[in-house]
């Protein structure tokens, strides 16, 4: 049940965050261009986007912050297992499990020391320059989305030990059980 509204969740952030930044984009390359037709300008040149591209930039953080634990919970997280696969079943095996302990401790511990740099950044009152947001709001982004990938880490490591199997994202889009 969790992990479904996790699975869910996660999605639609990913989906969000990547619609927003593209409508952003969208509206800023639209007023940029249409600066030069006098009639449209006579309505438009009172909007300022000098906030557009500080948008986007936080918008694509948290959008791959969140990939990256989608990433790992459907199998296509960026990995070298070239020299694993030529091992032994039971080396490959231990090897499997220390790669997925390792990312699970590599994330939790970014996920940990982003809450203390989140903490820091709250008590200094910083805030962004364009949006004038608060950037502890922004950073944010580091220990949640870390957080979700070393559950992910987690999640596929427990999977693997009790059935052998990694997640194996396909060319079409679904997702497998590596054999």
């Amino acid at each position: 049940m969790i992990n479904r509204i996790l699975d869910n969740l996660e999605e639609w952030l990913i989906a969000t965050f990547m619609g927003l930044a593209t409508l952003v984009i969208f509206f800023a390359v639209v007023h940029r261009y249409t600066s030069g037709i006098p009639w449209v300008w006579e309505y438009t040149r009172h909007l300022s986007t000098s906030w557009t591209q500080e948008l986007c930039i936080y918008l694509f953080i948290w959008m791959a912050k969140f990939g990256a634990a989608y990433g790992v919970r459907t199998g296509i997280h960026v990995g070298v297992d070239v020299l694993v696969r030529n091992l032994a079943p039971a080396k490959q095996r231990f090897f499997v499990v220390l790669s997925l302990a390792s990312g699970a401790f590599f994330t939790a511990t970014i996920a940990l020391l982003g809450g203390k740099f989140v903490h820091f950044i709250y008590v200094t009152g910083q805030i962004s320059p364009d949006l004038e947001m608060p950037m502890w709001i922004i950073y944010l982004a580091i220990p949640l989305g870390s957080s979700l990938m070393c559950y992910r880490f987690l999640q596929v490591m427990w999977h693997y030990l009790k059935s052998g199997e990694l997640p194996v994202h396909t060319y079409g889009g679904e997702l497998e059980e590596a054999v």
